[in-house]
């Protein structure tokens, strides 16, 4: 069977109605605190998470939601035996709920990152650390945004 040879005026009709049901499609909602939970139920296998030990520093409103300064911090001596596995950063409204996820080390010196993060409309940023005896810590953050970064 030959394929027909289509013409400009085909290619770009069918440009132009491929591109509107992109735009029409349904985007995926922001993450729920429902999707949440079950991303912290993925990354704790099942265990909890207790308060204390991390610190988020972020502010409290942010002008522009497309680049919000954000400094975490765990409270670890970083030893061989004791020290910060890995830290994950979590927004409940955003698109997709995990921001970052970083591994650390005794190498790593202290458990410490910053980085600058989008976010789509007003929320609570979260915080896990995941510790070398197995036990995770957490923290939350509200954060007011008065632009939405993500696209809103």
């Amino acid at each position: 069977m030959t394929a027909l040879p289509l013409s400009r005026r085909q290619a770009v009709s069918g440009l132009v109605l491929g591109g509107i049901a992109i735009a029409l499609r349904p985007l995926d909602a922001a993450a729920t605190p429902d999707v949440l939970r079950r991303r912290l139920g993925e990354l704790l296998k099942g265990g909890e998470a207790k308060s204390g030990r991390v610190k988020i520093a972020a502010p409290e409103v942010a002008e522009n939601g497309n680049t919000v300064p954000v400094t975490v911090s765990v409270e670890s001596p970083m030893t061989e035996t004791d020290h910060v596995t890995a830290i994950h950063v979590l927004a409940e409204r955003n698109p997709q709920p995990g921001v970052l996820s970083a591994a650390l080390s005794p190498l790593s010196g202290k458990a410490e990152l910053s980085f600058r993060m989008r976010l789509s409309e007003s929320q609570t940023i979260m915080v896990v650390a995941q510790m070398s005896d197995g036990s995770a810590w957490s923290a939350t953050r509200q954060v007011i945004v008065t632009i939405g970064g993500c696209g809103s």
